[in-house]
């Protein structure tokens, strides 16, 4: 017969059973439900199509769906957001670094970039190339700094907008250099190739993508500089801007995956093993070189190491050049 004392004792055991905290009882395989991938730009571009990709081929080694959300705006931070509050396990964001590392010095956003994410492992970068259009007549980079310096404002170079990425190479290369370059900022790309084609400034920034790649090929554009930690493959006989005496302009989109700051270490880890592995298969480098970027996998440390000091150089550089959101 048990004692009243012992059936309490019984049932403080049982309820002790149920709050063990983890590892004490045995912890649930993770993950234990699909993974939502929040990608902050459109769906069909670059980045929907890398991160429908690598989720393809991360399903089986996780062992479930990966599912891409798109939630597009403002500059990648509606949906970098999204992530930042989502507080679960299973919720990722593949995008571009500037949402973490330029965004915020230039709009409010309404997260910590180093607090409220925690990067979970680069996937790859895409070089930026400084081109001229039929209407600069130099040959080579150090052509362009003599012709602004030779004559002030006449010089024009067009990015992909205010406060994006090239505008920062832009800022850069003028203070360096002393060359007093017009910036002619667009609201995207599409318009930008366009009138690139039709010569209405004289040099541009911008990532390669098909369409920029078909005026490349057919002699309308001229490749004078790229962006990397060294020269491209496809470009050889191009040089980098830090070949060139500007390591500070010498900028890359990188992009990569991120999660909540509440991710357990070991679902970072794993996942970050897990990517790099998808990164590894020689086929998944053979589209991501089809898309002009380059395959670069990293410990998720040193990725977060190269968001900080991004971070930190894009502060002092938005001041110094008084660059506000439009």
């Amino acid at each position: 017969m048990t004692s009243r004392r012992s059936a309490i004792a019984l049932g403080l055991g049982s309820l002790a059973a149920a709050v063990l905290p983890l590892p004490a009882r045995a912890q649930a395989a993770w993950p234990s439900r699909p993974l939502r991938i929040i990608v902050p730009y459109p769906a069909g571009g670059v980045n929907d199509v890398v991160a429908r990709l690598l989720g393809e081929r991360l399903r089986p080694l996780l062992g479930q769906p990966v599912v891409v959300d798109n939630r597009a705006g403002a500059g990648g931070t509606i949906g970098m957001d999204a992530v930042a509050k989502a507080g679960d396990e299973h919720t990722l964001a593949f995008a571009a670094i500037s949402p973490l590392t330029l965004n915020p010095h230039i709009m409010k956003v309404q997260y910590d970039p180093l607090k409220d994410l925690v990067a979970v492992a680069s996937v790859m970068y895409s070089p930026v190339y400084v081109l001229a259009t039929s209407r600069f007549r130099g040959a080579r980079f150090e052509d362009v700094v003599a012709s602004a310096k030779a004559e002030p404002g006449k010089v024009s170079i067009a990015s992909s907008g205010y406060g994006t990425l090239g505008h920062i190479m832009i800022e850069q290369i003028r203070r360096k250099s002393g060359a007093d370059l017009t910036h002619v900022p667009y609201k995207g790309g599409t318009q930008l190739v366009t009138d690139a084609a039709g010569a209405q400034f004289d040099l541009l920034v911008a990532n390669p993508f098909a369409p920029l790649n078909a005026l490349i090929d057919e002699g309308r554009l001229r490749v004078l500089a790229v962006t990397g930690p060294r020269r491209l493959p496809n470009l050889p006989q191009v040089p980098t801007l830090a070949e060139l005496g500007h390591p500070d302009a010498n900028l890359t989109s990188l992009f990569g995956f991120y999660a909540p700051a509440s991710m357990p270490a070991d679902a970072v880890r794993r996942l970050n093993a897990e990517i790099n592995k998808v990164l590894g298969e020689p086929e998944v480098q053979a589209q991501l070189r089809k898309l002009d970027n380059v395959v670069s996998p990293a410990t998720p440390q040193q990725f977060a190491a190269v968001i900080e000091r991004e971070h930190a150089a894009n502060a002092r550089i938005v001041k110094e050049a008084n660059i506000k959101a439009e």
